[in-house]
């Protein structure tokens, strides 16, 4: 006996060779269209991705985990987003929880033992809810008015959050919340995320998407009302050296490559949807394939390209991470940016070289478009990266 406690959950590690992802990606692409269409939560694309064991893939070992790496999620999430987008954001969401939970276990017991129990049973979606009406990107600075108020039994937690993806779909929300506590000095309260179960009462959604992409997210606005939850339920962010507390989103380490991992997976279906339209178009004037045209060889050549490049970008940061060289870590934000020029340079060749056809909602092209956009507003966003690297690099 050596006296460690046995997990209470098994999770078997994926299939994750090229033919079993391809497969998943497959089938999570049969419905992407139809959910980008209706907006609902893309269950089937969810379940999907559950079955293949890919949304518990970052459970660590100590919980019974297969506990993989960050470029196993990377490739994990690359084919997930290549099927659909907005599955990919939520699986990315899920992923980076238990990553960041096996990493750094901060999360009530119970709860996470409850995450972990309804994954067994099919998706069981968390996120970091964190973003409001009023701050905007937490990654721009300031401190959320969502409150957190000590009570005897434990905290009441009140405020609106917008940008909630997952919606009523969320298992667990992680609430960035400020303390209202007694003894507590107002000028400087306690600032942390609060694990919130997403069926407690007080919880009411404002369905307030209506985007360009990632349709199917669900992300919506979320109103706490007196939402009542145990002692435990608070996890203090730490302040850093100077005593300021910095928003986790726009940290760096591998988690900050999660998010554009998916997107990747967005270019390689534009893609294969340029490839396949370039194949099958046949003009009257030109009797054969423009597939066989140099000029569309030419286009299909550079988004290949960048797709490369936006790979390359990704695995070979996380590989000199792995190889433990911290010498990338500024850098990992400069990166991001890179990969994500790459990522909408590949899918606007596609879409202008095949004109009309690539913009009418018929196309999956149009669709690939729209999603590959929005990796512009995860955090870090490329004007606040340029100026940091900048003044790194001056010394400024």
């Amino acid at each position: 006996m050596t006296g460690v406690e046995a997990p209470a959950h098994t999770f078997a590690a994926p299939d994750l060779s090229d033919a079993a992802l391809a497969a998943v990606t497959a089938e999570i692409a049969g419905t992407a269209a139809e959910y980008d269409r209706t907006a609902e939560l893309p269950w089937a694309g969810l379940h999907a991705a559950h079955r293949a064991g890919l949304l518990t893939a970052a459970v660590g070992r100590q919980y019974g985990g297969p506990g993989a790496g960050p470029r196993d999620v990377a490739r994990i999430l690359t084919a997930i987003g290549e099927g659909d987008a907005s599955v990919g954001l939520l699986a990315a969401n899920l992923l980076l929880t238990h990553a960041g939970q096996a990493a750094h276990p901060s999360w009530p017991a119970a709860a996470y033992d409850d995450l972990l129990r309804r994954s067994q049973d099919g998706p069981a979606l968390a996120n970091a809810v964190r973003a409001e009406p009023e701050l905007g990107a937490p990654a721009r600075g300031g401190l959320p008015k969502t409150t957190a108020t000590r009570t005897a039994g434990g905290w009441r937690l009140n405020g609106r959050k917008a940008y909630a993806t997952g919606g009523a779909g969320l298992a667990y929300h992680v609430v960035w919340a400020v303390a209202d506590e007694p003894g507590g000095d107002p000028q400087r309260p306690r600032v942390g995320h609060v694990i919130v179960p997403g069926d407690r009462p007080g919880i009411d959604w404002v369905d307030t998407w209506d985007h360009l992409g990632l349709r199917a997210s669900n992300t919506h606005d979320v109103i706490y009302s007196d939402v009542e939850v145990p002692a435990d339920a608070f996890v203090e962010i730490p302040r850093g050296p100077d005593g300021v507390y910095r928003d986790p989103a726009a940290a760096a380490g591998p988690g900050s490559l999660g998010h554009v991992s998916l997107y990747v997976g967005v270019a390689r279906a534009a893609r294969s949807a340029f490839a396949a339209f370039a194949r099958e178009r046949v003009p009257a004037a030109l009797g054969r394939p423009i597939a066989q045209t140099e000029r569309i060889q030419t286009v299909a050549g550079e988004i290949d390209l960048q797709i490369v490049q936006a790979e390359t970008l990704l695995h070979g940061a996380l590989l000199r991470l792995e190889a433990g060289d911290q010498s990338i870590l500024p850098e990992l934000s400069a990166v991001k940016v890179a990969i994500a020029r790459s990522v909408i340079a590949a899918t606007q060749a596609a879409v202008a070289a095949l004109g009309n056809p690539g913009l009418s909602r018929h196309h999956p092209l149009e669709r690939h478009l729209r999603d590959a956009l929005c990796i512009r507003v995860h955090p870090p966003q490329e004007d606040a990266v340029l100026l940091a690297s900048g003044r790194r690099i001056l010394g400024t």
